[in-house]
């Protein structure tokens, strides 16, 4: 009585839509006609066609970039916020990290896209500076711009995670380890990093996990190089009206997805104990 209303909420609005996309899988779509013959024939197309592995790969490549640089650039903030901001200013520096949640996600991206055009920001400041003679044009409308574009998006949610495992860090061991004789240096390594892997290992998944199902970045700034595997599901769906190859690509998605995590979290079990 207790966890029905959970558990029709979860079947409902979870596994009955995903039962949907698998089901659409093993169809086959000509226009307007679906037809619900069974068959493998979506996902061998998948496997054969070169330019659907080309966009998994892109996908898996971006995603893992994304990733190790939002992680590496937000241990440093979430690390100064938890050991050297007083605990009556801590309260405010979150509220600040928290501030580009305040505006669309669609903004930011048409302000990164702004910033990184041939005539942006970025290049109309180089050139008055008087460091470049003629504007970048590798920053806009890749995979560069798709990366850059993503880790700033995603920032907040590697921060938190971070700040939060830190927190839980008993000082008295960062103590310990110093009259010990390690320095400060190896103290992070051995006691800080370590104690704080269970918040890197939920900051690495919150951002992997829905960077390869984006579709909006790479469309708006990443250009023909820098599309991902989200956009041709979204092709398929909405331009070829082909709803099974696009439920198809989608079901091989969540699979790598899937599998990737769980070979990420198996290799780093030992700190999620």
């Amino acid at each position: 009585m207790l966890i029905s209303p959970t558990a029709v909420y979860v079947l409902l609005l979870l596994a009955a839509p995903l039962a949907a996309v698998l089901t659409f899988s093993f169809w086959t779509q000509d226009f307007l006609t679906i037809d619900r013959t069974l068959t493998l024939n979506n996902y061998r197309e998948a496997f054969t066609d070169p330019i659907y592995r080309t966009l998994m790969v892109r996908s898996l490549i971006i995603s893992g970039v994304v990733t190790v640089v939002t992680v590496v650039l937000a241990f440093p903030l979430a690390y100064f916020v938890s050991f050297y901001v007083d605990p009556s200013r801590k309260a405010l520096w979150i509220f600040l990290i928290t501030i580009p949640f305040w505006t669309s996600y669609l903004l930011r991206v048409f302000l990164w896209k702004v910033i990184l055009g041939f005539n942006g920001v970025l290049n109309s400041g180089l050139l008055s500076l008087g460091l470049i003679d003629e504007p970048i044009t590798f920053l806009l409308y890749n995979a560069n711009a798709v990366v850059i574009t993503a880790a700033h998006a995603f920032a907040p949610f590697t921060i938190l995670p971070i700040y939060v495992a830190l927190e839980k860090i008993d000082r008295s061991l960062l103590e310990a380890s110093r009259d010990l004789g390690e320095s400060r240096m190896r103290t992070f390594f051995r006691v800080t990093l370590p104690l704080a892997m269970p918040g890197v290992i939920a900051a690495t998944l919150i951002v992997f996990i829905p960077i390869i199902g984006d579709y909006v970045t790479p469309r708006l700034v990443g250009g023909p190089n820098g599309l991902m595997i989200a956009n041709m599901i979204q092709t398929q769906f909405l331009k070829l009206n082909n709803a099974p190859m696009g439920a198809t690509l989608a079901v091989l998605a969540m699979c790598v997805v899937t599998a990737i995590s769980l070979i990420f979290v198996f290799f780093n079990r030992k700190y999620l104990r």
